[in-house]
């Protein structure tokens, strides 16, 4: 099995991945919301909307 950061071998230790630092960067992606799923909900999408209204000023 290879680390899906950096496809080195992984280590039992820190299985899937090789290193610390690999299960680092692949814990700030999902903190970063890199791997989230879209949405197809309509209530969503008009919750991102108001959201995204109420937090740029150039809008109001």
């Amino acid at each position: 099995m290879t680390c899906p950061v950096c496809s080195k071998e992984t280590v039992h230790r820190f299985r899937p991945f090789c290193s610390k630092r690999c299960a680092d960067v692949d814990l700030g992606k999902w903190l970063r919301g890199d791997y989230a799923l879209p949405s197809r909900d309509p209530e969503d999408s008009e919750r991102a909307a108001e959201e995204l209204s109420r937090n740029n000023p150039e809008t109001h």
